[in-house]
C-alpha cells in the first residue's frame, strides 16, 4: 500500500511539473516572441532544452522545499499530505492558466503544502516561510522592477544616438542569449522545486533517509518540465507578451536579462524559492514604465497582481479540502 501511494505521489508531482512546464513558458520566451526575436516553436524547443539543463545545475532550491516548508508525518498520512498539497498546487495553475493569468506555480506549490500541512495539523516552518518566501515574494517583484527600469534607463542613454533601426535588430539577436538564460533560470528554481516534493514524499514513506535529491528524481523533474514547456502556454504567453505592454527588442533583452540574474541569484545564494512569474512579469513592468507611465496598462496589472496574493491561500484552502477528502478513503 505505501509504495503504491508512492507512486502516486511521483506520478502526481510529475504532472505538476508537466503544467509549470506549460504554465509557466511563458516566463522565458513570451517576449522574445512577441518582438519576433523568435519563432514560437523555436523559442519553446530552446527554453526546454535549457529548463533540462537548468533543472541539472542546483539542489539548493529543492533542499528548501523538501525541509523547510512542513514536516510531513512519516508513512502513510505523510503521503496523503504531499499528494494533497499537489493536488491543490494544479488546481490553481489550471485555474490561473485557462484565465491566462500569469501566477506563480512556485507559490501554488508552497500553498499547497502549506495547506494540507495545517489540515493534518503537521508542523509548519513559518520562519522558514517569512525567510524564504513572504520576503522574497516581495522583494524580488520590486527588484525585478527597479532594476528593469534603472538598467532600461542606461541603455537608452548608451544607445541615444545609435540609428534605432540598426539598434533594434542588434538586441532581437541579443534576446536569444536573454530568453535563454531566462528559461535556464526557470529549470533553475521552478523543476527544482518538484524534486523537492518527491523527495519529501520518499522520506515520508521510508524510501529515502536525507534531504539529499536522487539522480532519476533530478532527471524525472528536469524531463517533465521540459515537456510541459515545449507543449507551450499560449494563453499566458499572450499576457506577457502584449497585453501588459507592446515590448521592442531593447526592452524585452533587458527584462529577461535582468530577471534571470534575479533567478540565479535567489538560486544559488540564497536558495530561496522565488517566482519566475513575478520577476519577469515586474521587470516587463520596470522597462515598460521608462516610455511613460502610461505605457503599461495597469488594468492587467492589477488582475495579474490580484493573482499573485490569491495564490498561496487559494492554493492553501484547496490542498486543505484534498487532504480532508483524500484522508476518507486512502
Amino acid at each position: 500500500m505505501e509504495l503504491a501511494l508512492v507512486i502516486l505521489v511521483v506520478v502526481i508531482a510529475l504532472t505538476f511539473d508537466y503544467t509549470n512546464g506549460f504554465h509557466d513558458a511563458a516566463n522565458a520566451i513570451a517576449t522574445s516572441v512577441s518582438t519576433r526575436a523568435l519563432t514560437p516553436r523555436a523559442a519553446l524547443a530552446m527554453a526546454a532544452v535549457m529548463n533540462l539543463v537548468g533543472a541539472l545545475l542546483g539542489v539548493g532550491v529543492a533542499e528548501t522545499i523538501g525541509s523547510g516548508i512542513i514536516n510531513a508525518p512519516e508513512g502513510h498520512q505523510g503521503l496523503v499530505v504531499v499528494l494533497s498539497g499537489l493536488v491543490g498546487a494544479i488546481v490553481w495553475n489550471l485555474i490561473t492558466w485557462w484565465k491566462g493569468l500569469p501566477s506563480s506555480s512556485s507559490h501554488a506549490l508552497i500553498g499547497g503544502l502549506m495547506g494540507a500541512g495545517i489540515a493534518s495539523f503537521s508542523q509548519v516552518h513559518w520562519t522558514v516561510i517569512l525567510d524564504k518566501v513572504v520576503i522574497p515574494m516581495i522583494a524580488s517583484p520590486l527588484v525585478g522592477f527597479g532594476l528593469a527600469f534603472l538598467v532600461m534607463v542606461g541603455v537608452l542613454w548608451l544607445f541615444r544616438n545609435a540609428a534605432p533601426g540598426k539598434t533594434q535588430r542588434r538586441f532581437r539577436i541579443a534576446q536569444t542569449i536573454s530568453a535563454a538564460a531566462m528559461a535556464l533560470g526557470h529549470g533553475l528554481q521552478d523543476a527544482q522545486k518538484t524534486m523537492g516534493v518527491i523527495v519529501l514524499a520518499l522520506v515520508a514513506g521510508g524510501f529515502h533517509d536525507d534531504t539529499s535529491i536522487p539522480l532519476w528524481v533530478k532527471l524525472a523533474a528536469a524531463g517533465a518540465i521540459s515537456a510541459g514547456t515545449y507543449s507551450g502556454g499560449w494563453r499566458i504567453m499572450r499576457t506577457l507578451g502584449r497585453k501588459v505592454i507592446e515590448l521592442d527588442p531593447a526592452r524585452g533583452f533587458v527584462a529577461e536579462s535582468v530577471a534571470a540574474s534575479v533567478l540565479y541569484t535567489t538560486a544559488f545564494v540564497f536558495h530561496a524559492p522565488i517566482s519566475t512569474t513575478h520577476t519577469i512579469t515586474s521587470a516587463i513592468m520596470g522597462v515598460g514604465a521608462t516610455k511613460r507611465l502610461s505605457a503599461v496598462r495597469w488594468g492587467v496589472a492589477r488582475n495579474i497582481g490580484v493573482a499573485w496574493v490569491l495564490t498561496i491561500p487559494a492554493a492553501a484552502l484547496v490542498a486543505a479540502i484534498m487532504y480532508r477528502i483524500i484522508h476518507l478513503f486512502l
